[in-house]
């Protein structure tokens, strides 16, 4: 049904010129404002707000989408974690997803189904195995992401099972996988 309904608003929203480039330094102020009207004050008390705490993206996974003027309309960043343990004992390296944003005059326009689609392509191209998010299923699912996988994890803090997502880059990735989701990626200077 979300799809149905976001081609309906593509074909009904303006034309939008939009380009997916790499994060740089002078868009921090951008993303973060954009990440507090989109997401609320509370979003850092969130569970994956607390993975990613005092860490930096994975490496070539942090996106923004720019206007035609330059300016940051929408964001995404994958994060390194550990996604438990395999039947073995051995940790398993994945990405965390999030969050992804979008300026509230650009919804509806593909922006966000385009970061989306950019951030597992850049992580397939890197050899990732697994990526995992939290968020609405209905949304998510039509990108490969869905429930199954992360049955035996679990993230720190609370969590709405129902929400907790991944989608295998190479499959078999998170066959077995067991234990806490927990940061591994490198911290901030």
């Amino acid at each position: 049904m979300a799809t149905v309904l976001d081609s309906v608003r593509a074909l009904f929203a303006p034309a939008s010129t939009f380009t997916i480039t790499a994060e740089t330094p002078a868009d921090v102020v951008a993303r973060e404002t954009l990440l507090d009207r989109a997401m609320g004050a509370d979003r850092r008390l969130k569970s994956s707000e607390k993975i990613r705490q005092n860490r930096v993206p994975a490496e070539g996974l942090a996106l923004v989408a720019r206007d035609e003027d330059g300016h940051v309309i929408g964001t995404v960043r994958l994060w390194n974690i550990e996604a438990g343990i395999s039947p073995e004992g051995n940790a398993i390296d994945a990405l965390l997803l999030g969050p992804l944003a979008v300026c509230s005059s650009h919804e509806g326009k593909g922006i966000g189904a385009a970061l989306m689609r950019a951030a597992i392509a850049q992580a397939h191209d890197r050899g990732h195995g697994a990526v995992l998010l939290v968020g609405d299923a209905a949304y998510y699912e039509r990108f490969g992401f869905f429930g199954g996988k992360t049955q035996h994890l679990v993230m720190p803090g609370p969590c709405d099972r129902a929400r907790f997502l991944a989608l295998e880059l190479k499959a078999g990735w998170l066959e077995g996988a067991a234990g806490m989701i927990v940061a591994s990626g490198r911290k901030l200077a």
